[in-house]
């Protein structure tokens, strides 16, 4: 370890906001809300409240599976959160994820509020019948492959992400311990893939939605500028599964809503009907 380690915990730890980097701002050692204000609420049975980072591509890419199928009752409106904003502390959006994290989710159909985004594809697949075996050995690998996504992502966000391209301040140890434990899941997913098509067998599922916004993107270079650091391009198989669902017309779809960053082509800030993304990407007229 190359830094000298001058940092003495307090006896009690005290807040300094200023102190947390490019996203300081969204985090805060206290929940609840922060403002007075509603969400909006659209035509549409299905309301995501969200923004285009891997949680919320999750949601949408199912949500554009489910339509490309003919399931016309997943038709949504996509919200735009704005969390550096602030939006996600707002009582409306507390009300339906007390987490203050996107996305949420809330069907109208049933009144019933949804947060957590490996919940909220649960909760569609179940309520379609889509995405998910039906045979029970199946369907338990597809969910083994979920959780597993879940407990795995923060590792690759929250902490190679932040300490590798977010932090005010790079240091070799946190760089190091997260860059092994990314790698190690890589490879995890890559010796898997080596005898599977997708994550739960040979039926694309709810776990290959929720795992490539988070790991396709990191094989195709595009998170956090580390592709050739992380040497992306060695794991063939996670490559293979990569580029097999980036093909998928409701995937590319998906990954442009609520987005608002990247090439104005790829942007669909709201999404209230399927003619929006012929429509309303950004630097079209009906914009």
């Amino acid at each position: 370890m190359s830094e000298a380690n001058t940092y003495v915990p307090p006896k009690v730890w005290t807040w300094d906001a200023a102190n947390g980097g490019e996203w300081s701002k969204i985090n805060r050692p206290i929940a609840g809300p922060t403002h007075e204000k509603e969400l909006p609420r659209g035509k549409h049975p299905l309301q995501l409240y969200s923004l285009g980072t891997p949680n919320g591509q999750k949601v949408t890419i199912l949500l554009e599976e489910l339509l490309a199928l003919g399931e016309t009752g997943a038709e949504y409106d996509a919200h735009l959160i704005k969390i550096g904003e602030g939006d996600q502390f707002s009582s409306g959006f507390v009300d339906v994820n007390p987490n203050s994290k996107i996305p949420a989710l809330f069907d109208t159909e049933t009144d019933s509020r949804v947060f957590e985004s490996g919940a909220i594809l649960l909760y569609l697949a179940d309520k379609f019948g889509r995405f998910l075996p039906e045979d029970k050995a199946a369907r338990t690998e597809a969910m083994n492959w979920l959780f597993w996504l879940q407990g795995s992502a923060p590792y690759l966000g929250g902490g190679f992400g932040h300490f590798y391209h977010y932090a005010p301040a790079k240091f070799e140890y946190p760089i190091d311990r997260f860059t092994m434990e990314v790698k190690r899941q890589m490879d995890v997913l890559d010796r898997h893939l080596a005898e599977n098509t997708f994550l739960g067998g040979n039926e694309y599922s709810i776990a290959d939605m929720a795992t490539w916004p988070w790991y396709g993107t990191l094989a195709l270079g595009q998170s956090y500028e580390a592709g050739e650091f992380l040497q992306v391009e060695s794991y063939k198989n996670l490559q293979r599964w990569t580029h097999e669902i980036l093909e998928r017309p409701a995937v590319q779809r998906g990954r442009k809503v609520n987005r608002t960053w990247g090439p104005l082509s790829d942007q669909l800030h709201e999404r209230h009907d399927a003619s929006d993304f012929d429509l309303r990407t950004e630097g079209k007229s009906g914009a």
